[in-house]
């Protein structure tokens, strides 16, 4: 994480110092990195530059309006799994023409409000949707666009909430049963069959996987082109990783690159829908330390971040770096320690026997890679407002978004 790093004892983010971010802001905040988001956008761009390609950001792993408006501007697309992210990637200032839809629940309304928008593409996930999408269509008088998310059935070696591509998986038709599937969609007067999809699962550390994933869907695209299908966009997906700990994934051009082999010779537009790796090492979650606590088992320091703000390691015993804002001096104590928050859940933590430098009641930490699935997933749990989230450009920074009031919690309630 190259734009966060240490000057004169005091981490910042790019120029600013996080203490002093802390000072202006409060804690806990979300802090983003403008150069780090477009660095990581234009190494996919780069991976890609042989062959036309539209690279559509995943709104599901960081929809902050800030976030996705600062990438739309630097030429990426949107990938969107529901209406509000539909309404977000328009706010944001994304074409319709750069959208892709995917998820496997879409409903009626959300069909409807694409269809109006015009977007590229909608990647169907069963034959129940692709009925429905075409009654839509025909009764709004449009064709959709199509492309079937085909399910390859392989394993992409990660952790089983977040792999997508297996035969037991919610996600995709399977790829023996795609060309019947698209037989019925060119029949189809409300649909256009113009693509195929995949996407085999998330945080992937090498590229073996989506390989073998994507040479059986160049192989399909070669039995549907045959079969008559005028297929012209053929989407990879997204998944790639980043490192938290110890992973080495490869670099998204170096990622890229190796997807693109087995789909040299088909002409056809390549689309990708990468989010974390994006966005994921671009943040962290910054927060202040309220008390410690020691037991006969166990130190404890209680930071007013918790997993309302945070819920991937409690979720899936995910690992963050944490790492103080004030840089430890060389032989400074360390200790284990659990970081936990206020939440009164056993189950909030941030970290659990970590080997951290001692910290000290108003210390301030910074928990690292939280870009990607943190405040997306944030919740108001224990009627905690949700964080403050804050973009960094050089030395300037931006409050993209405000800290939720406590008339927040209860807008739209009413007491009968």
């Amino acid at each position: 994480m190259d734009s966060f790093t240490y000057r004169d004892g005091t981490l910042h983010c790019e120029d600013v110092s996080l203490a002093t971010l802390a000072e202006a802001v409060g804690t806990p905040a979300y802090v983003y990195s403008r150069a780090a988001l477009l660095e990581a956008y234009h190494a996919w761009v780069r991976g890609l530059r042989e062959v036309p390609h539209l690279v559509c950001y995943s709104l599901k792993a960081n929809g902050n309006l800030g976030v996705v408006a600062t990438l739309a501007r630097a030429g990426a697309g949107a990938d969107i799994v529901s209406g509000g992210e539909l309404y977000r990637a328009l706010r944001a200032g994304v074409p319709p023409r750069r959208i892709i839809f995917s998820g496997v629940g879409k409903t009626r309304e959300e069909l409807r409000e694409a269809l109006k928008a015009e977007i590229l593409l909608f990647n169907v996930e069963s034959l129940s949707e692709l009925r429905l999408l075409d009654e839509v269509a025909r009764e709004l008088g449009v064709r959709a666009p199509v492309a079937l998310r085909v399910n390859p059935d392989v394993d992409p070696e990660t952790h089983p909430y977040i792999a997508t591509g297996l035969r037991t998986s919610k996600f995709g038709i399977p790829i023996e049963e795609a060309p019947a599937a698209y037989a019925e969609a060119a029949a189809r007067a409300g649909l256009e069959v113009v693509g195929v999809q995949m996407h085999i699962g998330s945080q992937l550390t090498r590229p073996g996987p989506a390989l073998d994933a994507a040479r059986r869907l160049a192989a399909l695209v070669a039995q549907l082109r045959a079969a008559g299908h005028a297929i012209r966009l053929v989407d990879l997906g997204g998944g790639l990783g980043i490192r938290y700990r110890d992973e080495e994934p490869p670099t998204p051009e170096a990622y890229a690159r190796a997807l693109l082999e087995p789909l040299a010779g088909l002409g056809a537009t390549v689309l990708v829908e990468p989010g974390r790796s994006i966005v994921g090492n671009a943040g962290v979650l910054l927060t202040r330390v309220l008390y410690r606590k020691a037991t006969s088992a166990k130190r404890f320091v209680i930071v007013d971040a918790a997993m309302n703000d945070l819920v991937r390691p409690a979720m899936y015993g995910a690992y963050h770096a944490i790492r103080p804002v004030r840089e430890a001096r060389p032989g400074a104590p360390v200790e284990a320690v659990d970081v936990v928050g206020p939440v009164c859940e056993s189950g909030d933590f941030l970290a659990r026997d970590r080997e951290l430098p001692r910290a000290e009641e108003g210390d301030l930490l910074a928990v690292m890679s939280a870009g990607a699935y943190g405040f997306v997933m944030a919740s108001n749990y224990n009627a905690r407002p949700r964080a403050a989230e804050v973009l960094v450009d050089g030395a300037r920074y931006t409050i993209v978004r405000r800290r939720e009031t406590y008339d927040d919690l209860v807008a739209g309630e009413t007491v009968p």
